[in-house]
């Protein structure tokens, strides 16, 4: 039993990039399918939209709408960290989620540094309509950046396929 100790310590410390986005899905279940190692510890890193609507001065200045947007924002969160929580069950991986603020590249970037990530898993677009027209690509950000290797999971296609991923 000694040597299995050993195994879960020298695990890896995997930071998956998540949103409510099919390409940040494809990204989990392509890590799970094809890198995934029994020993990883996963943090899923989420960066709530309106952390960053707000964050782009003159888009949003009434508190209504952004109470509205946070209301929803919560809401989506809960669900997606249930979602993923049950994924993680799945394949038997511990992990957490960390909620992140600001820009989203910076803040993926931040979460790996804080966790002393191995590598980050990023999906190849995604994050949101509103922000892919604020802020291009997240993805090249990440690369451009990162202290560690990241994997960034191309789309096979940009349609939801289910009948033919394996």
């Amino acid at each position: 039993m000694a040597e299995e100790q050993k195994v879960a310590h020298s695990g890896r410390v995997i930071v998956i990039a998540i949103d409510d986005s099919e390409f940040s899905e494809y990204a989990f279940d392509f890590f799970m399918e094809n890198v995934k190692h029994e020993a990883d510890r996963i943090i899923l890193v989420m960066v709530p939209e309106y952390s960053s609507v707000i964050a782009s001065p003159g888009i949003l200045t009434d508190p209504v709408v952004v109470n509205e947007l946070m209301k929803e924002e919560d809401h989506k969160l809960k669900e997606l960290i249930n979602r993923y929580s049950e994924k993680m069950k799945k394949v038997h991986l511990g992990g957490k989620v960390k909620q992140m603020t600001g820009k989203v590249g910076e803040a993926i970037i931040e979460a790996a540094d804080e966790e002393n990530a191995t590598m980050i898993v990023v999906g190849s677009r995604g994050m949101g309509k509103i922000r892919r027209t604020l802020i291009g690509s997240v993805s090249d950000y990440v690369i451009h950046h990162s202290h560690v290797p990241v994997l960034v999971c191309r789309h096979k296609d940009h349609h939801k396929d289910h009948g033919h991923h394996h």
